[in-house]
C-alpha cells in the first residue's frame, strides 16, 4: 500500500542549527504513528515540512501521494492539523469559527463539526476567550476533523490539558485508526504515546534512532540482569546493539536491541555471570537509553570482544 508519508534523506538547518538531519521515513494506512523525542529533537521541525510550512534544505516528501513542493496547499486542505496551542479567533464562538471555517471544505463539513462539538460537549454559544483550555482544545480538533481528513496530525495536543481532556483526544486517535485513517502524534509524554501507538520513531538530535511497530520494538529489546561472580573481573558483553550498561556493587543490568539467543547460550561457568535473567523493558526504558546522554554504554571494543567469544 502507499504509504500516506514518505520522506526522503529531509534537512532543515538554521544557521548553525542542524533541526533534521538526513530524515528517511514512510508512514503506512490506517495506523497510529508516534513520533517521540525530547524538547529541541527536531519534532515540530518535521511537521511543518509535513503540513507545508517550512521548505526542506535537502531531500524530497510526499504526503498524501501529494509532493509537498509542487502542492502545498493541496496538502493543507486535504489533511487535519491541532497544535499544542492552536490559533483561533478568540472573539468567536465554537458555532461562529466553524461556520468560518467551512467555507474551506464540502457541504458536510458543518453537520460533522457540530457532531464533535456535541460529543466533546463544549457550548456553542460561548466565545472561544472564555472557554477553558480543555474546551479549546476541542474545538481545535473538531475544526480538524470535521472534513474527515485521511491524514491527522497532532503536535503535543495534549500539553497542558487535564485527564480526562486527554482521555477524549487519545480515544479519537484510536477511532479514527479503526476507520482506517492515519493519526501522526508529535510527543513527548512516553507513557500515552505506549497506550495508543502502533508505531513508534524516536528522534533525536534530528536524527531518527528507532522506526519501528510498537510491539515489535518492545519484542526485539530485551533487559539482561546478571550477578557477577568478581566485580573487578572482565566479562563478556552481549551481542546485539547495547543501549545502556548498569552496574550496582555486584549486579550489572544491560538494555539489548536484537540480542542474539547465541550469546545466552554460549555463556559458561567462566563467563563471571550468574544468576541471568531476561525481561522486556518499557518503552520509556528503551526512549532514555536511546536519547539520554547520561546513559553509560559499552565501548564498540568490548562488543567485539563479546562476538569473539561467541564464535571461538
Amino acid at each position: 500500500m502507499e504509504p500516506v508519508i514518505r520522506l526522503e534523506n529531509v534537512c532543515k538547518r538554521f544557521r548553525d542549527c542542524r533541526a533534521l538531519d538526513h530524515v528517511t521515513l514512510q508512514v503506512p494506512p490506517g495506523v497510529v504513528f508516534a513520533i517521540l523525542g525530547e524538547n529541541g529533537a527536531g519534532k515540530t521541525t518535521l511537521i511543518r515540512i509535513l503540513t507545508g510550512f517550512l521548505k526542506p534544505d535537502e531531500g524530497s516528501a510526499r504526503v498524501l501521494g501529494m509532493d509537498l513542493l509542487a502542492d502545498p496547499l493541496a496538502i493543507r486542505r486535504a489533511v487535519g492539523y491541532v497544535s499544542d496551542a492552536p490559533a483561533m479567533y478568540e472573539w468567536m464562538t465554537p458555532m461562529e469559527i466553524g461556520w468560518f471555517t467551512s467555507g474551506f471544505y464540502d457541504d458536510a463539513f458543518p453537520g460533522r463539526y457540530l457532531e464533535s462539538l456535541a460529543k466533546y460537549d463544549v457550548p456553542s454559544g460561548t466565545k472561544l476567550k472564555h472557554l477553558s483550555k480543555g474546551q479549546r482544545a476541542k474545538v481545535a480538533l473538531a475544526l480538524a476533523t470535521a472534513h474527515d481528513p485521511s491524514l491527522l496530525i497532532l503536535d503535543e495536543p495534549t500539553s497542558g490539558l487535564d485527564p480526562m481532556v486527554r482521555r477524549q483526544f487519545l480515544e479519537s486517535m484510536v477511532d479514527r485508526a479503526a476507520l482506517g485513517h492515519t493519526v501522526l502524534l508529535s510527543s513527548h509524554q512516553i507513557s500515552e504515546v505506549e497506550r495508543v501507538a502502533d508505531w513508534v520513531a524516536i528522534l533525536h538530535e534530528g536524527r531518527l534512532r528507532v522506526v519501528q511497530p510498537l510491539s515489535e520494538l518492545k519484542a526485539n529489546t530485551a533487559i539482561l540482569t546478571a550477578k557477577l561472580e568478581d566485580p573487578w573481573s572482565e566479562i563478556p558483553t552481549p551481542t546485539g546493539e547495547v543501549l545502556s550498561e548498569t552496574r550496582r556493587g555486584r549486579q550489572i543490568r544491560w538494555l539489548v536491541r536484537g540480542p542474539e539467543e547465541s550469546w545466552l547460550e554460549g555463556l559458561g561457568s567462566d563467563s563471571g555471570l550468574t544468576d541471568l535473567q531476561v525481561s522486556r523493558p518499557s518503552l520509556e526504558e528503551i526512549f532514555v537509553s536511546l536519547c539520554d546522554r547520561r546513559v553509560s554504554r559499552p565501548t564498540a571494543e568490548s562488543h567485539e570482544d563479546a562476538r569473539d567469544r561467541v564464535e571461538a
